[in-house]
């Protein structure tokens, strides 16, 4: 990128590894990882076996990052570490994926650590990239550049997401045997693609804060540090209150990618219709998320994420009652002309929350809440399903969470922390 601006090569190299990372959270983790798990690895179990196994796995992935994001955001902090800690989950994240082509059938429990590992590896580099924002862009930027990283994740996740779903359908046209095969080698494309579409960001992007020596002093601080990081939080009242509705509508959001699929095969519609409407979130998803980061800067990230939530409240009404595969399309639609969005606004307006020099800090607690809503979420709904007994009634039990989420926002100041906006500007690399 030698034609443009340092300022401009920074954001846009930092966006690319939305679209780099993208590809696990479609491909891997929405897409094929499920299917493959109880069809390949895990045929020989009962399904609900195979069922309880791979849930249990998600839950201890997501456990696990919510322990440990508090203490990446501050160790990359205190050491200047961000870039160096988002290169080792990166390359962790990768290589399992990667590694996931070599798991023999039938070793479901090898394939459930490799699918684990590589969770931890992108959850947790997670913390320190959406912590680079403050370093790429200056404050008045931040909502278009949070939303042209959300834009170009959907993008690249869904161009080979789509290139993966037609060698499987049609594996002899790419020379591969079988599906099997096929969804094996889509493993090994987005390892691929995540490491190479990560190169720009660790050429580009630079911190504002200076490596420190000695790890170890730096780890013991960090350590010592999370309590005063809690009090902080509260005492921050803009962000502890944000944190607070962001848990339970990104509940909901979660709940919505994880749980849409699982509903669908409830209603009765077929497999390959379902891998066509995520598709189709992720294609409308790209210029959603970019209109969104243009109604932050006009209106101000809360209001985007007010809209956000009410077309989320509509849809899952609407969900509760569809009857056709063409309503599920349409409604995969709409979702993506907002799920970009909710992400990308909530990503910049807790920036404009966070006291200058605690951006690791901070996010990692963000990014904490929403694994730990990716806990949640999905127990709630199906705790809703064994009680009524009907999936429609456990859909629509997520619309309490955005009801939550929206009321608690209501008393967000995003305007309350003016020395956040005024941090540092980004160092030219």
């Amino acid at each position: 990128m030698p034609l443009l601006a340092p300022e401009r090569r920074a954001e846009i190299s930092w966006a690319l590894y939305d679209w780099a990372n993208s590809a696990f959270a479609t491909t891997v983790m929405a897409g094929f990882f499920p299917v493959f798990f109880k069809q390949y690895w895990a045929g020989d179990l009962a399904t609900t076996e195979s069922s309880f196994q791979l849930g249990l796995a998600n839950s201890l992935a997501s456990l696990v990052v919510l322990c440990l994001a508090p203490l990446v955001g501050a160790v990359a902090d205190r050491g200047g570490l961000k870039r160096r800690l988002l290169l080792l989950f990166t390359v962790l994240g990768a290589a399992m994926t990667g590694g996931l082509t070599l798991v023999a059938q039938g070793n479901w429990g090898m394939a459930l650590l490799y699918y684990g590992l590589a969770q931890l590896g992108f959850s947790s580099g997670m913390v320190c990239y959406d912590a680079l924002l403050l370093d790429v862009a200056p404050a008045r930027r931040w909502d278009a550049v949070s939303a042209l990283g959300y834009a170009m994740g959907y993008l690249g996740g869904g161009v080979l997401f789509a290139f993966n779903v037609l060698t499987v359908l049609h594996p002899e046209w790419f020379g591969f045997a079988d599906a099997q095969d096929a969804v094996r080698f889509a493993f090994l494309t987005v390892a691929f693609w995540w490491a190479l579409f990560a190169i720009p960001l660790f050429l580009f992007v630079k911190e504002k804060t200076p490596a420190r020596p000695g790890a170890g002093a730096t780890l013991r601080e960090a350590v010592t540090q999370l309590a005063d990081t809690f009090r902080h939080i509260r005492a921050v009242r803009p962000a502890f209150l944000f944190l607070l509705a962001y848990w339970l509508y990104i509940d909901g959001v979660d709940t919505v990618v994880r749980m849409a699929v699982d509903y669908g095969l409830s209603l009765g519609f077929p497999a390959s219709g379902l891998m066509t409407a995520l598709l189709l979130t992720q294609f409308v998803g790209f210029p959603a998320a970019l209109a969104f980061g243009r109604i932050g800067e006009r209106w101000g990230p809360k209001t985007g994420i007010g809209i956000a939530i009410l077309v989320y409240l509509l849809t899952i009404a609407w969900a509760s009652q569809m009857q056709t595969q063409a309503e599920f399309y349409a409604l995969a639609a709409v979702i993506g002309l907002v799920q970009g969005g909710i992400q990308s606004l909530s990503r910049s307006l807790f920036a404009r929350l966070v006291p200058p020099g605690r951006a690791g800090e901070f996010f990692g607690f963000y990014n904490m809440l929403g694994k730990f809503a990716a806990v949640i979420g999905p127990a709630l709904m199906g705790w809703v399903g064994v009680l009524s007994g009907s999936p429609r009634i456990a859909i629509l039990s997520v619309g309490v969470l955005f009801l939550l989420g929206a009321f608690v926002l209501r008393f967000v100041d995003e305007g309350a922390v003016p020395e956040a906006r005024e941090a540092e500007q980004p160092t030219a690399p």
